[in-house]
């Protein structure tokens, strides 16, 4: 893995990979590097959070390993679980073939490190140094966050038929949450916390013209101007970047450079996700467009 030598070198990096990191979010991303702490980030959806983490991973040449957590998950979807079927094979292939097989041995043998399926925390322990990307722990329950806790304090877990694994190498952590509910204290202790906001308008059309270079100034500007506007309404769900650079992909496939009324109707599908924030916007595009 490649040393990070300060947050400016970590900004850097992340803007090698398109990612831009503003002063904030680069400092606490170093600290978490040079602490070895998990960073823990929280902010409304699409503000770059997943990306953070993909962006860590490319710019150090680092694996991404990625736990999407979600509702009833437990320790066996994040850690490891056992290839029944195959272990099913095995035991028949033995009794098939083995007249006078221990059955001691014959148990052992199910347990053989062939038939682990390891899961996403399991195997950044194990192939680290990666980055561990656990996605939306705000889906997940008090359960499941204290069995994240331990592993994370300890970097190590254990299978009962293998042993102890720890890992040799930490991995670098990476948590998101859209705050659909509040993690506990407890977890956020052990983490660095960072809340990620939309850009401004500068920093977006920034964004924009850094992931898209083909995009015309102009057209960024409008655009960033336009969704800007949109995140002020009152809508089930704010646009995010990756919203804004889809609609500045869609309305430059289009192959104009300036965005209109027509232009901005027809592409709406790009940065609106719901037919009645569709319908309130369209009330709305000249006002949102206006100079």
């Amino acid at each position: 893995m490649n040393v990070v030598g300060s947050a400016a070198d970590l900004a850097a990096r992340l803007r090698g990979t398109g990612y831009l990191a503003d002063e904030g979010l680069a400092t606490v991303g170093y600290l978490a590097l040079a602490l070895d702490r998990p960073l823990l980030l929280e902010g409304e959806p699409g503000t770059g959070k997943t990306a953070l983490a993909l962006a860590i991973a490319e710019a150090l040449d680092l694996q991404l390993i990625r736990l999407q957590c979600y509702e009833g998950i437990d320790s066996t979807q994040a850690l490891y679980d056992w290839d029944f079927p195959r272990q099913i094979l095995h035991l028949r292939t033995v009794e098939a073939t083995s007249s006078g097989a221990e059955v001691e041995e014959v148990e052992r043998s199910l347990f053989d490190e062939r038939f682990l399926l390891a899961r996403p925390v399991l195997r950044a322990l194990r192939e680290s140094p990666a980055v561990l990307l656990v996605d939306e722990i705000d889906r997940a329950d008090d359960e499941f966050e204290a069995f994240l806790l331990e592993v994370l304090s300890t970097h190590e877990v254990t299978i009962p038929e293998l042993g102890t694994i720890r890992a040799e190498v930490p991995p670098i952590v990476v948590l998101t949450s859209n705050r659909t509910r509040e993690v506990h204290d407890a977890l956020k202790r052990r983490c660095l916390y960072h809340w990620i906001d939309h850009p401004g308008l500068e920093r977006e059309v920034e964004i924009i013209r850094t992931r898209l270079p083909e995009v015309s100034r102009r057209l960024a500007e409008q655009v960033a101007r336009s969704v800007q506007r949109m995140r002020e309404l009152d809508l089930l769900k704010p646009p995010g970047v990756a919203e804004t650079l889809d609609w500045a992909r869609a309305i430059d496939a289009l192959g104009t450079d300036a965005l209109d009324v027509q232009s901005a109707a027809a592409t709406l599908g790009a940065v609106l996700k719901y037919r009645e924030d569709s319908e309130r916007v369209r009330e709305s595009l000249d006002r949102l467009l206006a100079s």
